[in-house]
């Protein structure tokens, strides 16, 4: 079975603005991000690893880096990497996917950084395509949607994105979250 590494950075107790106003606090279980995380990516790379960007490639481990921010570093990192003037609410580094000359070091493959802005995603709980009904769901909907990437799945047309999508749902059922 591979090991996977999940790290994350800058978990603290985020405080963020409801709609109406409310200044409020999120604390998130670093914990809990870690498992679930695992668990969906162990799904991704049994359905989908023959399809990924793994292909081909021995390891016994994978690795990846989750940052939470805000929206204002998202903004900044999507000026400086992506041309774009723009908060995101995630972006995605994909280290082993993007990399002409993939390697594997130590029978370990680094599939790259998930970073997320929490302010987004407490935004977009109700309003986007991940039907989420709280921050949580929110939260790991963008982390499965970050893991694809990771892997080496895009979206850059209407098939590719449902399929994207598709692949969330499941392996967000993996974790018990509400089905999108």
């Amino acid at each position: 079975m591979t090991t996977i590494n999940v790290f994350t950075e800058g978990l603290k107790e985020w405080k963020y603005e409801t709609s109406e106003g409310l200044a409020k606090v999120w604390k998130i279980d670093e914990k809990d991000v870690i498992e679930k995380t695992r668990t969906m990516l162990r799904h991704y790379i049994k359905t989908l690893g023959k399809k990924s960007c793994l292909e081909g490639y021995e390891y016994k481990s994978v690795t990846l880096d989750i940052v939470f921010c805000d929206s204002e570093k998202t903004h900044q990192l999507n000026r400086d990497y992506r041309d774009k003037d723009a908060p995101a609410d995630i972006i995605t580094f994909a280290i082993f996917a993007d990399d002409e000359n993939r390697f594997v070091f130590d029978d370990d493959i680094n599939l790259g950084e998930i970073v997320i802005a929490l302010d987004k995603a407490a935004e977009q709980v109700n309003k986007d395509i991940s039907n989420s009904q709280n921050k949580e769901q929110e939260l790991f909907f963008l982390i499965s949607h970050g893991l694809m990437h990771l892997l080496g799945f895009d979206h850059r047309d209407e098939e590719e994105y449902n399929f994207v999508i598709e692949e969330q749902r499941k392996a967000l059922e993996c974790i018990n979250y509400v089905k999108i």
